[in-house]
């Protein structure tokens, strides 16, 4: 062995070009079965007992509520096994171009009535509201528009209308989408929208010369646009009007065009129309824009255009600018080391980097991470950079779930969102970034199974495992914060040991999705849960209920469940 070893270390010595030839080729190999390695296997949890595969039977160490399953069942896997990904994606629902074969050749009223009952299961979406008259001269819909001859659906139309803030959607020619806030055209017979959509032979999009419209029930009055600014609601006038709305100006050819643009001129962020009066302030404690009114009792048309309206003197029809309210902007690290370690926890996809924005905006302070992301970085999370025991920063941002990374921390911001949302929004950062999208070949390739199989389990354990040794838990769920700002904000500053003044708070609101929220223009137009993806994740969604129940919280949303 030793003269072996003698003979090569003499040839390595007269030709060291092809020793070290050899051992790059070495290192090389070896890291590459490093990476391999790194990212063929499932997250792991620390902390936590690794799920137990699909024909094994136990799961969460602790609960006796239900058995965590790391797989699906019979469709998920095959003798020996070995795991198969492409049935998953057999949907239960027929593809366009399946229902366009089972369809019967019936005429256009047959055809209209059909589109209808499509429409009507999109009810959650929009409202299928009739078949109105168009004219290329004056449209009907006077807003957005755009046309593909290829590929149009009614979702496709639905969604790039309500992701603009428009109230209504209506398709025209098999291929034309418009938006609108006012429906500008009476109605026409049902049996005139008789075209099939581009890129849906089962839907209806409209007629030459008809729109087939929907009113958009999902537009968040938050969202809703009217040119550049958005529409906030409809409210009684407050008590001290000329202190909570200061600036004002007496508009007799009243539009809300000309309110808006005055009130940016002044550098408010609130225009108020008040019939023939325009006004402009702030949201403040006077003002807050919390109690809103039936819109009914704004509906006064506006002098300079009658498909408008412009509120009364009594009620006032609220808008937002572009002009940013200032009060809550203003961040900096902490003056002095925090005494205590805050945590922000989250699964991912449940919208840690969105609180953090909020957090930063209410409290004046930057957040830190326990891990470092250059392009949050970027964007202005200046504690990004920060180690995260450093005391500079409000809370810490983190997705750990283990016994030991939790009781480093002295409190817990816990935030829960919906597994089903939270899957796919983690689906979507993991492969096209922190505001972008997934392709499509990654929901229906392999990656979508098996990051469901991997991360539906972790969902679960992190809750539970937070709620099990986090030393002091505060619950708030992803919904509750859309739908109740101010208050679940109060609740997360209040944790903090912050005092923050209910005008900033109210500035918050105005300024609550910053940079951080994903576009709804490609969102999909097909549920991507199996049923067998269903069923066990309704399985962690009950445990996780049960759990939060054991500690006297209120359970998981209603929403949570499938209908």
């Amino acid at each position: 062995m030793a003269k072996l070893l003698l003979k090569l270390q003499r040839y390595f010595r007269r030709k060291p070009v092809r020793f070290f030839t050899l051992l790059a080729l070495y290192l090389a190999a070896g890291s590459l079965v490093f990476l391999h390695s790194g990212f063929s296997g499932e997250p792991r949890v620390p902390g936590s007992p690794r799920s137990p595969a699909a024909n094994e039977g136990p799961g969460l160490p602790y609960l006796g509520v239900m058995q965590l399953s790391r797989g699906f069942k019979a469709a998920a896997t095959v003798p020996g096994g070995t795991r198969r990904h492409g049935p998953w994606f057999k949907s239960t629902s027929k593809e366009p171009s399946e229902r366009g074969k089972s369809r019967d050749n019936g005429g256009p009223r047959s055809r209209a009535l059909r589109g209808r009952s499509g429409r009507e299961k999109e009810e959650d979406r929009a409202r299928y509201i009739g078949c109105y008259e168009d004219n290329t001269r004056q449209r009907t819909l006077r807003g957005m528009s755009f046309f593909d001859y290829k590929k149009m659906t009614v979702f496709r139309c639905q969604d790039n209308c309500a992701e603009r803030g428009y109230l209504y959607a209506g398709l025209e020619f098999g291929a034309e989408c418009y938006c609108g806030h006012k429906i500008q055209a009476p109605n026409a017979s049902e049996s005139e929208c008789n075209m099939e959509c581009k890129g849906e032979r089962s839907n209806t999009c409209g007629g030459i010369n008809r729109l087939s419209v929907y009113r958009l029930e999902l537009a968040q009055e938050s969202a809703r646009r009217y040119g550049s600014a958005i529409f906030r609601g409809c409210f009684r006038r407050p008590e001290n009007v000329s202190i909570a709305l200061p600036a004002s100006q007496l508009m007799l050819n009243m539009s809300v065009d000309k309110c808006v643009d005055f009130c940016t001129e002044k550098e408010f962020p609130l225009a108020a129309l008040a019939g023939t009066t325009c006004r402009c302030g702030f949201p403040s404690t006077l003002f807050p824009l919390h109690e809103r009114e039936d819109e009914q009792l704004c509906a006064h048309k506006c002098a300079a255009e009658e498909f408008e309206s412009c509120g009364s003197a009594e009620f006032l029809l609220v808008y937002q600018t572009q002009v940013q309210d200032n009060r809550c902007m203003d961040r900096r690290f902490l003056p002095s080391r925090a005494k205590q370690l805050v945590a922000l926890a989250s699964f991912p996809g449940a919208g840690n980097t969105w609180a953090r924005h909020l957090i930063e905006l209410a409290t004046g302070f930057y957040t830190g991470s326990y891990y470092f992301d250059g392009s949050l970085y970027n964007k202005g999370f200046k504690g990004e950079r920060d180690h995260w025991r450093s005391g500079r920063t409000i809370c810490i941002k983190t997705h750990e779930s283990g016994q030991k990374e939790i009781e480093s921390f002295d409190s817990a911001i816990l935030l829960i969102r919906n597994p089903y949302k939270a899957l796919m929004a983690e689906f979507n950062r993991k492969y096209g970034g922190h505001i972008g999208f997934a392709a499509h070949a990654h929901w229906k390739g392999k990656e979508w199974p098996e990051f469901v199989a991997n991360y539906a389990p972790w969902w679960a354990t992190h809750t539970l495992d937070w709620l099990r040794y986090g030393k002091k838990v505060l619950v708030v769920h992803f919904e509750d914060l859309k739908r109740d700002l101010f208050v679940q904000l109060q609740r997360m500053v209040a944790l903090l040991g912050v005092t923050a003044c209910e005008d900033r708070l109210l500035c918050v609101e105005g300024q609550k999705d910053g940079n951080f929220k994903r576009s709804g223009l490609r969102k999909l137009e097909y549920d991507p849960y199996t049923p067998e993806m269903r069923k066990t994740i309704s399985g962690y969604i009950r445990t996780v209920d049960a759990a939060l129940k054991l500690r006297n919280l209120s359970g998981v949303p209603e929403d949570y469940f499938p209908r």
